[in-house]
């Protein structure tokens, strides 16, 4: 694994000494800034591929930069994650004050889910092409407070500028370009894609390295021959009693990056891989693998701006239908209701304490 040389789409630049070789590598990058720079890589795939059938860089707890070793799971912000070619992001929030705040663990970290929101848009503004899927957690919810839930609700209302996908149904990447595609894990409402229904790999809590590798390895190949209508999202990350995030990201990602690497140059459905500090080569890699299109506009994307894409705003019917208002709300295969825009309603035919389903964003 050797340290990544300068390239012209990436924008990477050779460490100058050996604390820097061991700050950054081709899997790995613990320096304030990145070394990747590829915001633009979306614009070469064809507005009709589902999310479920791309490759997406992704980062886990991808606010966590404060809190010591501990707890510090990345080293680059917000703007430098997603100019890197990030395009998963994954935020945990806690109610205080009537406000949503960052968190990781106990520890604050100097942020509000309506500035994430706000600095995400900001950046899909700039780069029109792109879409950025947000997984928005309650951090703690064993201690969780009352309203989080309707909070949450109306910050994306707020914030979003309808420019916030919450629907139940995997889009086209055409759908969403520009737009934040929310990933949600809440108890009660449906506001985005439900994340209990996707396919998942994320055993954190680390007790060998090995085990955790091979956890990953195994559905990083699920992802590449399952089911294309499924999204699959495999975490790299982890931390445990005897080690940290960066110990598991410098021996995972290594691995991940040599694995990748086996079949570089090979469209491969990789899903969405989730990384504690990444490095150019293995962003890299995980954009390359959705074929010449992406790979191919890449080089493009730092010398020629490029305006927006032209593309259709379909409706999003491809796993569901929505009805609209003068008709009643139907199932779709998933058992959920799927509801005219923008009412908030109990399913019929399940208990009445499961989820509700919101399309008001």
């Amino acid at each position: 694994q050797g340290s990544v040389g300068p390239t012209k789409c990436w924008g990477a630049q050779s460490p100058t000494s050996m604390e820097a070789q061991c700050q950054r590598s081709a899997s790995f990058d613990c320096m304030p800034q990145p070394a990747a720079c590829c915001p633009d890589w979306m614009a070469g795939l064809p507005d009709t591929l589902p999310l479920s059938c791309l490759s997406i860089p992704g980062t886990h707890d991808s606010l966590s930069l404060f809190g010591g070793r501990r707890l510090r799971c990345q080293s680059w912000g917000l703007e430098a994650q997603l100019a890197s070619g990030i395009r998963f992001l994954d935020v945990r929030c806690k109610l205080a004050r009537g406000e949503l705040y960052i968190y990781h663990l106990c520890t604050f970290q100097q942020a509000s889910l309506r500035e994430v929101l706000r600095r995400t848009l900001r950046f899909l503004s700039a780069h029109p092409s792109e879409a950025v899927l947000m997984r928005i957690k309650e951090e703690l919810p064993i201690f969780s407070q009352p309203g989080f839930a309707a909070q949450l609700h109306r910050c994306l209302l707020e914030e979003g500028q309808g420019r916030v996908w919450c629907r139940e149904e995997v889009p086209t990447l055409g759908q969403v370009r520009g737009k934040i595609v929310v990933l949600e894990a809440l108890a009660q409402e449906v506001l985005g894609i439900p994340y209990e229904q996707l396919s998942i790999s994320d055993a954190w809590n680390v007790l060998s390295l090995e085990r955790k590798w091979a956890r990953a390895r195994r559905h990083l190949e699920r992802a590449a021959s399952g089911d294309p209508t499924t999204m699959h999202l495999t975490f790299c990350s982890g931390n445990g009693l005897f080690t940290c995030p960066e110990e598991v990201a410098r021996f995972v990602n290594r691995r991940c990056y040599q694995h990748l690497r086996r079949r570089r140059g090979q469209p491969v459905r990789w899903g969405v891989v989730i990384m504690d500090f990444p490095g150019a080569g293995l962003l890299r890699l995980i954009v390359e693998s959705n074929g010449p299109l992406a790979s191919g506009h890449t080089t493009a994307a730092l010398s020629t701006p490029t305006g927006p894409p032209q593309h259709p705003h379909g409706r999003g019917d491809r796993l569901c239908s929505w009805h609209s208002s003068a008709h009643c709300p139907r199932q779709c295969s998933s058992r959920r209701m799927l509801l005219p825009d923008p009412c908030i309603c109990r399913r019929t035919s399940v208990p009445v304490e499961q989820k509700q389903v919101s399309s008001s964003c």
